[in-house]
């Protein structure tokens, strides 16, 4: 997994959080199995005060896709609930002060799962259990001044 718009360990462009339009960077995929049937993504911040953040969890990404543009939801892809509570993309927003991380990790998975739009990561992480042929991640920093 690579974007255009960051490095891994690099910081995130503002434009992809929430001091920015909040919207989610564009993503690319190499290296899928063949017998990929469907790919998961997650964007977790585990730096949050409160433990390990949701800030986007999806699935039903076809096998075909290799990647995301910027703001993409691919159509036949299911959003799962945030740590904000959305069905959608929430852009890093860090206490001020402080580098977190953001992991961004696709998932190649060996079936499509039957799990219903809204979801948690945990419940991703449940479905996706004996599923992962292959992974991949991109960690970006951010921090607030």
């Amino acid at each position: 997994m690579s974007s255009p718009v960051f490095n891994e360990g690099d910081q995130i462009p503002r434009r992809f959080t929430a001091d920015g339009v909040d919207v989610s960077p564009p993503l690319n995929f190499t290296g899928l199995p063949e017998q990929t049937a469907e790919l998961a993504l997650l964007v977790e911040d585990p730096d949050a005060p409160s433990g390990t953040f949701t800030h986007w969890a999806m699935w039903g990404i076809g096998p075909d896709q290799s990647g995301l543009g910027e703001g993409e939801v691919p159509t036949g892809a299911a959003q799962g609930k945030n740590g904000f509570g959305r069905r959608a993309y929430g852009g890093p927003c860090p206490p001020r002060g402080r580098s977190h991380r953001y992991i961004f990790e696709v998932l190649a998975l060996s079936e499509p799962l039957r799990l219903a739009a809204g979801a948690s990561a945990a419940d991703l992480r449940r479905a996706t259990a004996g599923k992962v042929l292959a992974s991949g991640r991109l960690t970006g920093r951010y921090q607030r001044g």
